[in-house]
């Protein structure tokens, strides 16, 4: 990005100044509250290290909920290969929103972290409030391209480690699997090597970890809303990006129908009826559409960013992201090193 005092001195980039409404006083003290961020970090801590667990301990043959929640606890602390590698993630993508949107003057909250200790993550991940208006389209493409692109620079090593671990083998029985991307699918191939027909890479946590943040990058870039993926397409194209975001909006919808007309089940597309009716809640709320920036171009070299952006939605995009049930994940330990 170059040198930050330049930038902001420079008579040909004045939209790269401070470009939100004056903080208030209640934004200026936001670090009064971070004990309310780390109690939900914390939470969210729990939730994934236990879902975490449950992905790498072996179950028993038969068991109950109340079973399955003690199992989980009893072997929490086996939940690190999964947990550790995800919020690493997570809190990679927030803090790069975090810094990014302080550098242009935007005040911004710490990331509000989301836990549900439910499978197959464990947590919802996290938003951050900002409050003012972000004037600049160069300032909204900094903000919203800096979640993605900082949380990928982590998932991809986190995903390439995982693999080196995971093993190729038969598939048989039930099990769970992960949607397939070009980008997945090519760092498979790199890593990996070609796969056998009638075989495939079965995961260890921290691959699904890594998978799992290819995930969540694809989900943030969809080009809607309050989306980071919004917040670039309205960058890049302006008032315009209205228009396409209920178009693109829609289309959600069609893809879970894709998914229940091939798969004659609800499941395997629930994300994008959950991710359809999240978005038309927060447009209902926030306004149809996208809040106006100034007039103003985006920057040659946003411009490229921007664009790298929606690309990389396209290599990330999942129509079935999981289908079956999650119950084949390799092991971090063999089961007799499970117990204390």
């Amino acid at each position: 990005m170059g040198d930050p005092e330049a930038e902001r001195s420079s008579p040909v980039s004045e939209e790269d100044r401070p470009v939100s409404d004056p903080p208030s006083d209640t934004a200026r003290g936001l670090p009064k509250g971070w004990p309310k961020h780390l109690l939900l970090f914390l939470a969210t801590l729990f939730s994934v290290f236990l879902i975490g667990a449950l992905n790498v301990v072996p179950l028993p043959e038969t068991i109950d909920e109340l079973g399955l929640l003690l199992h989980g606890l009893r072997n929490i602390h086996h939940g690190w290969s999964f947990a550790v590698p995800l919020l690493a993630i997570l809190v990679t993508h927030e803090f790069g929103h975090y810094f990014a949107a302080r550098y242009h003057g935007v005040p911004a909250s710490l990331p509000y972290f989301i836990p549900l200790p439910l499978p197959p993550f464990g947590t919802m991940g996290a938003v951050i409030a900002m409050r003012g208006r972000i004037r600049s389209r160069n300032a909204l493409l900094d903000i919203g391209a800096a979640g993605p692109l900082a949380g990928m620079v982590v998932a991809i090593p986190v995903l390439v480690i995982g693999l080196l671990q995971s093993e190729v083998k038969p598939v048989s029985g039930a099990g769970m699997l992960e949607g397939q991307c070009l980008l997945y699918s090519a760092i498979k191939v790199l890593v990996v090597g070609p796969i056998p027909a009638g075989h495939d890479v079965f995961l260890t946590a921290t691959a699904f970890a890594g998978w799992a943040g290819l995930l969540v990058t694809m989900l943030n870039l969809i080009p809607v809303g309050q989306l980071d993926g919004g917040h670039i397409a309205y960058a890049l194209f302006g008032s315009r990006q209205n228009r396409l975001a209920l178009v693109l909006h829609g289309l959600l919808l069609g893809v879970f129908a894709y998914n229940l007309v091939t798969f004659n089940d609800v499941a395997p597309g629930l994300v994008w009826l959950v991710w359809f009716v999240l978005l038309l809640l927060l447009r209902r709320a926030s306004g149809v559409n996208h809040p106006p920036t100034e007039p103003g171009p985006l920057s040659p070299r946003r411009r490229w960013v921007a664009a790298a952006c929606l690309l990389l939605f396209a290599v990330l995009f999942m129509p079935t992201p999981l289908r079956q049930q999650l119950a084949w994940l390799e092991p971090a330990l063999p089961p007799a090193e499970l117990l204390f």
